[in-house]
Order: C-alpha cells, then structure tokens, then sequence
C-alpha cells in the first residue's frame, strides 16, 4: 500500500512537470554504478533523448538493474537500464523479486546490447570457474543481476557461495580490492570494454577467464536467457586471445504508464541515431531492430511497439 501511495504521488508530480507551466519536461534515467557501462552510454542516450525529443532527460547514477525497476514502480524514474534477466525476475516475481513479489509496473523500450560476463582476476594460478573454490570473490551486491549471474556461473562448475568467499561489491569496489590483495577474483557483468576493467588492465594487468565448453552448455540448458558470446581479442590490454563467455541483454524500460506518443518518441531518438551515437559510445554499434526486438520475453510499450511495425518488427505488448 505504502508503495502505491508513493507511486500515485511521484506520478502526479511527474505529471505536473510534463505541463510548461511547471517546469518544462523533464525525465529520470536510472543508469548504474558510475564505473560501469550503463551510465557512460546512459548520458549518450540522454542527450540524444534531449535533442529528439520534448523533453529532457537526466541518466542518474543508481545500483542498476532491479534498483532502476524498483524506481520506476514507484514512480521516481520514468525509464532505466536493466539486464533482460533481472526483468523476467521482476515480470514473474522470481529470484532476485521473491521477496517482494512481482513488479510488473514497466514494459520494455528495447534492448541495446550485449551485457557480457566477464569474471577477472589478477592471479595466474586461477585459469577456470573451478578455481574459484576457497578464494574471495566479488559476486555483486545481494540480490543484484550481478548476484544471480555470478550464482549460475558457479552452480555450472557444481560450486555454491558456500564453497567461496563471497564478496558483495560493486565494479568500482571489486577493481580497488583486485589492486589491494584483498579478493582473489570478481564477476563483472557489462558491455565489454568495461571502464573498471580496462583502467585494471592498464595500470595492473588482469586475465579473464572463461566460461566455456561443457560448462557453458550446462549454464545455457538450466538458463535460457544466455547467450554465447566471444570477447574479441585486444579488448582489453595484454589480452591477446579471444575470451569465450556468456552474456544477456542490457534493455531501456520505460514506465508503464506513459503515453505512447512519448515512448515512440524516446525510442526513434536512440535507434534513429546509431550510427550518430556509435561515434560517441562503442555500445551504439549494437543498436539495431533486430538486437532490439529479439529474445526478449517481457511486453513492450505500446510506443516502442508502435517504432518497430514501422520499421518491419512486430512485438508483444500487454495492452
């Protein structure tokens, strides 16, 4: 109850602000850790939401995926970044939403690109997953996409959190203790390059091990919303061979509520410029209808739904 009175409430503000008469309109992007992909590209993506559209949107720096789903039910947020997995969680109310139960107050932009999961550390003795077992581990704040990731990966190689150290930090907090000594390895789940890890690479040298083979079929068959993916090589410096790994989709979520004109908006301003944002963030080279549109299993906005008939594309919605 308390949560929908906050949402009725922030919407009504929110309302308030769309009109010229209080302030012009204005938007929240809820992006995530400012080490990490989402807020770099998310400030790309607002700025080209800014020149496109009526209205101005911020990209805030939160703690990511079920946080910015989290936001947008409660009215705070009128759209934001999420990996494609947590959102099922959420739709379903499984996982990291089984708590809390259900949160079905968004519907899908579109996906924009790859999240890949990329599990380093700085220690040559630790070449695969198996490794892991008895060393410190950053697996991300409890409950985070990060998390689950993290607990799939580890369930492949038949390890638990019990048989690990486990460490909850964020990308930025995980980079500091790598340098320090203070954990052995940690799971970083972004759009390659990531800044956190390229600035370890740099100054520190890093190795990425990967998830492959035997253990990432076993991954994909107990977790369908994987996909395989190969980091190319010279990603990341001293990285001379293409890393095999595992990846889900980063996708913009909008609230629910929205009108359609304004998502359709929102969503021709990111996929009508791609080759425009590409110049300004590598991530914009991965916008496309296709990308945009496919292996997703949560309803579309009405608006985005909208773009994409005319571009060819025909998606679900819950209307």
């Amino acid at each position: 109850m308390q949560r929908q009175v906050r949402r009725a409430a922030a919407l009504l503000l929110a309302a308030c602000m769309l009109l010229t008469g209080c302030g012009g309109q204005r938007m929240m992007m809820g992006t995530g850790g400012t080490a990490g992909t989402y807020y770099a590209f998310g400030g790309v993506l607002a700025q080209y939401m800014k020149n496109y559209t009526d209205y101005s949107v911020t990209a805030v720096s939160t703690a990511a995926s079920k946080a910015n789903i989290q936001s947008i039910g409660d009215g705070d947020y009128q759209m934001g970044f999420t990996q494609s997995d947590v959102m099922a969680y959420a739709w379903e109310g499984s996982k990291s939403f089984e708590t809390d139960g259900p949160c079905r107050d968004f519907r899908v932009m579109g996906a924009l690109y790859a999240e890949t999961v990329q599990l380093i550390t700085m220690k040559d003795s630790i070449k695969t997953v198996s490794d892991l077992k008895g060393r410190s581990v950053s697996i991300g704040a409890p409950g985070s996409g990060v998390y689950f990731n993290a607990i799939d990966v580890l369930e492949g190689a038949g390890l638990s959190v019990d048989d690990i150290k486990p460490q909850y930090q964020s990308f930025d907090d995980s980079k500091e203790a790598l340098k320090d000594g203070q954990i052995d390895a940690a799971f970083i789940v972004a759009g390659a390059p990531t800044s956190a890890i390229t600035e370890l690479a740099t100054t520190n040298g890093v190795y990425l091990i990967p998830i492959e083979g035997e253990l990432r079929d076993t991954i994909m068959a107990s977790c369908p919303y994987y996909a395989p993916l190969q980091i190319p090589a010279d990603t990341y410096p001293g990285q001379p061979d293409p890393i095999e790994t595992i990846t889900i989709k980063a996708t913009m979520v909008v609230d629910a509520d929205l009108d359609e004109d304004t998502v359709y908006q929102l969503t021709a301003a990111v996929f009508d410029h791609a080759e425009e944002i590409t110049l300004e963030n590598a991530k914009g080279a991965e916008l496309s209808i296709e990308n945009a549109t496919s292996g997703i299993t949560v309803p579309f906005h009405a608006g985005a739904a909208k773009y994409f008939a005319e571009h060819g594309v025909e998606v679900e919605t819950a209307e």
